[in-house]
């Protein structure tokens, strides 16, 4: 049995913590959050102890922690955890700063413990099929990726202010599957961006509307838009064309159900909200980084993915302000 401490009890600390509950080879057994009652009704919630973070990843009887606090504490607490031997799942990104991420893998294997970064989207039962028929052969080589991801709306303007911008934050889930489809890594961005959603995004220094084009050694391309508008749901697509076919995975709707009648044809909405959209992926993530653990298998994706993204987000967002092809 796994012991394991949750570091982070905002929404996505409440999404591990429910994950835990559900894997047979894990226990959840002390939260800790900056706010003490946040971490005082996710104990109570889940039946842990609420402790002090420095306490829950110093006690003994504690093997794993699990960080979903805000990024610029990652950094510290990888330490600390590293330092005391914990195993370490990490939501990204990492940190913002790619120097401070080699940092934080210099400090991991130092201690020889296991880590994981939080890319949820690699486990969403779609996406993951799409990469097994793809390394199947099912489509030849790979040659042009394309991802489309748009939030039903933007996040407030103060979480805006402090999220390292659209490419860090929010692209770098798309940057990351990118990779993992690709199976090769890019090598030179062109990045365009907008404030068209909200003019305050803009004032803050940051874009809410973009667009990448990255291309890899061997020529293969990828394409990537965001939004952080869409009016009818979560908007998360993905397609693979190769040479002998094509790959693609749609969005998931609030239901299946369609109406035909003399208007036409009715479909209901995209989930509107991500922790509904990638609930499975959340869990099934979880599993593979106890299993892990358990088994003594390096967890994937690593801190190597985690800081191979952050390299491709600072690219971009390079790119985008510089207005030129950056080489990576």
């Amino acid at each position: 049995m796994l012991n394991i401490g949750i570091l982070g009890c905002g929404r996505i600390g409440q999404v591990h913590a429910a994950s835990l509950d559900r894997i047979s080879g894990a226990r959840l057994v002390a939260v800790a959050d900056a706010v003490p009652d946040a971490a005082s009704r996710l104990a109570d919630r889940s039946g842990a102890r609420a402790m002090d973070a420095n306490e829950l990843i110093a006690s003994a009887d504690i093997d794993a922690v699990v960080i979903c606090t805000p990024t610029d504490t990652h950094f510290d607490l990888i330490h600390a955890a590293a330092t005391a031997g914990k195993a370490i799942f990490c939501e990204k990104p990492v940190d913002l700063d790619a120097a401070r991420i080699r940092l934080c893998a210099e400090a991991v294997a130092r201690a020889g413990v296991p880590f994981m970064t939080g890319f949820n989207r690699r486990f969403d039962p779609s996406f993951a099929a799409l990469r097994r028929r793809l390394l199947e052969g099912r489509i030849g080589s790979p040659e042009l990726v394309t991802i489309l991801s748009r939030d039903p709306a933007p996040p407030p303007i103060s979480y805006i202010a402090t999220s390292g911008g659209l490419f860090r934050d929010m692209m770098i889930h798309d940057l990351d599957m990118t990779r993992f489809l690709l199976g090769e890594e890019p090598v030179s961005v062109h990045a365009t961006g907008s404030a068209l959603v909200d003019p305050a995004i803009g004032d803050a220094g940051d874009v809410d509307t973009a667009a990448v084009l990255l291309t890899t050694a061997t020529g293969r391309i990828a394409q990537i838009s965001c939004s952080r508008r869409a009016t009818y749901g979560y908007d998360q697509r993905i397609e693979v064309h190769g040479a002998k076919g094509m790959l693609r995975a749609g969005n998931r709707l609030e239901t299946t159900v369609e109406v035909a009648d003399d208007g036409g044809f009715c479909r209901d909405p995209a989930m509107n909200f991500f922790l509904e959209r990638y609930a499975e992926a959340y869990l099934a993530e979880m599993r593979v980084f106890v299993e892990a653990v358990t088994q003594g298998t390096a967890p994937d994706p690593g801190l190597e993915d985690g800081l191979r993204a952050q390299i491709l987000a600072d690219a971009c967002d390079r790119a985008w302000r510089e207005r030129r092809v950056v080489e990576i």
